[in-house]
């Protein structure tokens, strides 16, 4: 696209204004779709418009940062396996894949891909990518199956398939995905919803490229991407140059006896030259190649390295509406070590990824904020992802619940409570929906009280949130941040680790650690998720007295933890300012 002519600001604006609203039309028609709650609730899914060589132009603004953005890393693969096998895209295919070696993240998030065509050329493609609830995996539901020892375990394969050939719908590829997934109406209709969003946004493309021109839209494209490059490129600039490292470690499996399988490192060192940076995770923990915490590098480190670096160089709350597309990346340079947890070797398992990934994310954050201390937050309390499902009769029930974590303080502001973090950025499953169509019951949600790490600005609250099984059921669970609160920073204090628990009727409740294999259940078991809180920012002894306040009259705080985190005394539903001048210089050793 780098030979395109000349075009005029106006109908370039207008172009890319189409292309931004074609992604976001396929995102709302594929929520509006789906049959699983995963996507429909939660919107973890991916929509987005790339040109003939993969490049991303737009992306549905609602979908996930780990859905949207390894869709270019999808179709540079696809066309790479469709040229090596000979092959040829024609108009009326659509192209199944979820290859996590070959850009997917992991094989529950399926891309159904459109090639677009104008006059016979190929010009585009408009993909979708979702999170399935079942890929036929070891063990019920696409997520928690923790205990897989390649990819083989982790559940079907599918290279580039072609779902539909020249518009002829290939049966056989369908019955395979049927006789071979749980809950195969949920699993198939959610893939025939995305085949539609993406035929839809094929047609759209194809449609503005006859109105303006093949050549216009290549303009128009290469414009949006040359902006958003620029932007990326002085905000880079912007940060001094140097070198700037972080070290965070995740739980791998606690209670493992095999050292190699817990308390991993994740290291991360960023080098600004310039407009350009460079981050290098040498020094990260080797792979694991017998369990499936390892990343894929395209698909997982690249997008949770991109994707927080723009949230902390181009925050939209500064900078306005940045378009979302492969011009962003290319001022950043990757290096992972190959066979390291970011970097693994085929056949190392990956399905367990996501968490992982998400401390990475914390990890580059830990280490910008070196460079830019007022535009990040302290740690975040990471997810968990949780899969319930049960038999009735011969039918499986699945469900997928990515329980929320929190962000750490931030400059200026409190970090937010329960809410997903960093590249997850999903919405969680209202109560309603749960027991509307599963045989459990929510019986508690609520904030963590008395946790947030303490800070001139605090941490957010994780989230308790407990499940009850109505009928015999399993769970399967992949998380992180039992072992490691979330980090500090400026002087703040730690956060605190989430937990999980199993309560039963009549005996003793289960503490359970951060990943755990399929696990049954019996009618009236509990399912009890302790989400993590984020750390602190800056003294806690320099928050304004009044904030401490409205936290313990919400019932956040008790009277007790805010003279002893943030020496502020209250009475009486007040603050004793004369009390608390007294307390905090005695804490400091600063006479009032």
């Amino acid at each position: 696209m780098t030979d395109s002519p000349a075009i005029d600001p106006v109908t370039s604006a207008v172009i890319q204004g189409a292309l931004q609203t074609i992604a976001i039309e396929m995102g709302y028609k594929l929520m509006r779709m789906s049959y699983s709650s995963i996507i429909r609730e939660s919107e973890d899914f991916g929509a987005a418009l790339t040109d003939a060589e993969g490049n991303q132009i737009a992306e549905s603004l609602q979908s996930t940062p780990l859905q949207s953005g390894p869709i270019p890393g999808y179709v540079r693969n696809v066309i790479e396996v469709m040229r090596k096998r000979g092959d040829v895209f024609r108009p009326g295919d659509v192209i199944m894949h979820n290859d996590p070696y070959g850009g997917a993240s992991h094989g529950p998030d399926i891309a159904l891909i459109v090639p677009v065509f104008h006059d016979d050329t190929l010009v585009g493609f408009a993909a979708t990518t979702a999170h399935h609830l079942d890929v036929g995996a070891l063990s019920p539901g696409s997520c928690g199956i923790v205990d897989a020892l390649d990819v083989y375990a982790e559940g079907l394969q599918f290279k580039a398939i072609k779902v539909w050939d020249a518009g002829r719908r290939v049966d056989a590829i369908w019955q395979i995905l049927t006789d071979n997934v749980r809950a195969p109406a949920m699993v198939v209709g959610d893939m025939e919803a995305q085949v539609a969003a993406g035929r839809i946004g094929a047609e759209r493309f194809a449609e503005l490229i006859a109105r303006f021109g093949a050549d216009s839209v290549r303009a128009a494209s290469q414009d949006m991407m040359e902006h958003s490059e620029r932007m990326m490129r002085q905000a880079i600039a912007a940060l001094p140059d140097g070198t700037y490292s972080a070290t965070t470690h995740i739980d791998g499996y606690l209670d493992d006896p095999d050292p190699a399988r817990r308390d991993l490192p994740i290291t991360v060192t960023i080098t600004v030259a310039g407009d350009e940076m460079t981050v290098d995770l040498t020094g990260t923990a080797d792979q694991v190649p017998d369990r499936p915490i390892n990343m894929p590098f395209v698909g997982t480190v690249d997008i949770a390295i991109w994707l927080t670096v723009r949230s902390v160089l181009l925050d939209s709350d500064v900078h306005g509406y940045i378009p979302q597309n492969s011009g962003l990346t290319r001022p950043i340079h990757i290096v992972a070590p190959r066979g390291c947890l970011a970097n693994p070797i085929f056949p190392a398992p990956v399905i367990a990824r996501f968490t992982p990934g998400n401390q990475l994310a914390d990890t580059v954050m830990k280490a910008l904020a070196q460079a830019a201390p007022e535009q990040v937050s302290a740690g975040i309390g990471n997810l968990k992802v949780i899969a319930f499902s049960g038999l009735k009769g011969e039918t499986h029930w699945v469900h997928m619940e990515i329980f929320e974590g929190s962000y750490g303080g931030r400059y200026g502001r409190d970090g937010m409570d329960a809410v997903d973090t960093l590249y997850a950025n999903t919405r969680n499953n209202p109560i309603e929906d749960i027991e509307s169509h599963l045989p459990m019951r929510v019986t508690r949600y609520e904030l963590r009280e008395g946790t947030a790490g303490p800070g001139r600005w605090r941490g957010g609250f994780g989230a308790i949130r407990a499940f009850q099984f109505l009928e015999p059921g399993g769970f399967s669970v992949e998380g992180e941040g039992h072992g490691h609160a979330p980090w500090p920073f400026q002087g703040g204090g730690p956060g605190t680790p989430a937990g999980l628990d199993l309560a039963h009727p009549e005996r003793p409740t289960d503490a359970l650690p951060s990943k755990v294999p399929y696990h049954p259940t019996r009618v009236g078991d509990t399912f009890i998720a302790y989400g993590a809180s984020g750390g602190g920012y800056g003294p806690a002894l320099e928050r304004d007295p009044e904030r401490v306040l409205a936290d313990v009259l919400d019932d956040l705080l008790t009277p007790e933890q805010a003279a002893q985190d943030y020496g502020v005394v209250i009475r009486a539903g007040a603050v004793d300012a004369d009390a608390t001048r007294a307390l905090r210089a005695e804490m400091t050793g600063v006479p009032a």
